[in-house]
C-alpha cells in the first residue's frame, strides 16, 4: 500500500484530509477532519485504480494515525476538539456508493478500516468535543465524529447566511458499529427502535440546530450572543481536571446499553480500576480527593490518562 503521507511539526499532524493541532497552553487538540469540496462519481473501477487515493481510505488512514499518536505522545492533552470541513453532498454521494457495493472485496476493506478507526475514539480515554458551526460538514459519516464525541456544540447563527446544519446518512445505522456492536445511535438512544426510527425518516435532512436538539443528536445549541463564552467556559473547565478523569466520567457513559467483553474491559473495568477512588491524582498527597474542602491546589499528574 501507499505509504501513509504525514507531515509533523511543534503545530501539530498534517494529512491529506485530517489535520491535528496542538494547544500546549490549553492542553487541547483541535482535530479537522476534511471532506472533497467536489461530488465525485465513484465507480468500482475507479475507486480500485484510486487505491490508497481514494477519499474515505485516506480519511480513514490519517484519522488512525492521529488517533494512535496523539494517544501515545501527547498524554498531557486531555481534551480533544473535534471539527469537519468540506462538502457535505461528496460524503452523501460516497456513504452510498460504500453501502451499495459491499460485494466488492476493495469496498468492504475500506468499510471495514474505517470502523475500526471510529471505534478508536470511544476506546480513548480523551474528554472529546464536537464544535458544529457554519460551514462544518458533520453528514452521514463525518457525523460519527459528533455521534462518538462526549458533547457536541453547534452553533445557532442568527444573522449568518450560511446556518449550521448537522445531516444523517444511511451510514449512521449500523455499518459502522462501536465496540459495543451497536451504532452510535443506538447506543445513544438506549436501542429505542421507536426513536431510531424517526431519525431514520430524516436520512438525507439538513437538521438546523433547533432540529438537531429536539432530536437529541447534539448537547447544546448556543445562538451568537453565547457562543464564544458557552466554548470557553466548557472548554477550561474540562482541561482544569486531570485527563485521566475521563474514565470516571465519561467512558461509561459511552458504552451503556448492551454489555459485552469489550464494554466490559473498556467501560467497566478502566473506569473501576484505574480511576474510581484509587489513582494518585484522586488519592495521592496532593490529589483531588485528599485536598477537597481543603482550600489547598490540586497537584495533578497530567500526563496520567
Amino acid at each position: 500500500m501507499t505509504p501513509l503521507k504525514r507531515s509533523v511539526n511543534d503545530a501539530g499532524l498534517h494529512y491529506e484530509y485530517v489535520d491535528a493541532e496542538v494547544n500546549r497552553r490549553a492542553r487541547t487538540v483541535t482535530l479537522t477532519v476534511r471532506a472533497p469540496e467536489s461530488v465525485a462519481q465513484d465507480t468500482v473501477e475507479g475507486v480500485l485504480a484510486a487505491g490508497a487515493n481514494w477519499w474515505p481510505l485516506q480519511v480513514a488512514r490519517g484519522l488512525d494515525d492521529a488517533i494512535l499518536t496523539l494517544r501515545t505522545n501527547e498524554l498531557d492533552l486531555g481534551l480533544w476538539l473535534i471539527r469537519t470541513a468540506g462538502n457535505p453532498e461528496a460524503v452523501l454521494a460516497t456513504d452510498d456508493f460504500l453501502l451499495n457495493n459491499q460485494d466488492n472485496w476493495f469496498v468492504r476493506e475500506v468499510l471495514g478500516m474505517m470502523r475500526r478507526t471510529f471505534a478508536r475514539l470511544d476506546v480513548t480515554s480523551r474528554s472529546m468535543y464536537a464544535i458544529v458551526e457554519p460551514g462544518s460538514c458533520f453528514v452521514g459519516t463525518l457525523l460519527e465524529l459528533a455521534l462518538a464525541s462526549d458533547r457536541a456544540f453547534m452553533r445557532d447563527a442568527q444573522e449568518s447566511e450560511n446556518k449550521a446544519s448537522v445531516t444523517l446518512s444511511r451510514m449512521n445505522f449500523g455499518a459502522l458499529p462501536m465496540p459495543n456492536h451497536l451504532s452510535r445511535l443506538a447506543a445513544r438512544f438506549y436501542q429505542d427502535e421507536a426513536q431510531i426510527e424517526s431519525l431514520r425518516a430524516k436520512i438525507g435532512s439538513q437538521l438546523s440546530p433547533a432540529d438537531a436538539i429536539a432530536a437529541g443528536l447534539v448537547t447544546i445549541a448556543p445562538d451568537d450572543l453565547d457562543w464564544d463564552d458557552e466554548l470557553r467556559q466548557a472548554i477550561e473547565s474540562r482541561a482544569a481536571l486531570s485527563p485521566d478523569g475521563l474514565t470516571g466520567l465519561e467512558a461509561n457513559l459511552r458504552f451503556g446499553g448492551t454489555e459485552t467483553l469489550e464494554t466490559r474491559v473498556f467501560g467497566r473495568l478502566s473506569a473501576w480500576q484505574n480511576w474510581i477512588f484509587i489513582r494518585p491524582n484522586a488519592v495521592g498527597a496532593n490529589g483531588a480527593l485528599k485536598v477537597y474542602g481543603t482550600g489547598a491546589p490540586v497537584k495533578f499528574n497530567w500526563e496520567r490518562v
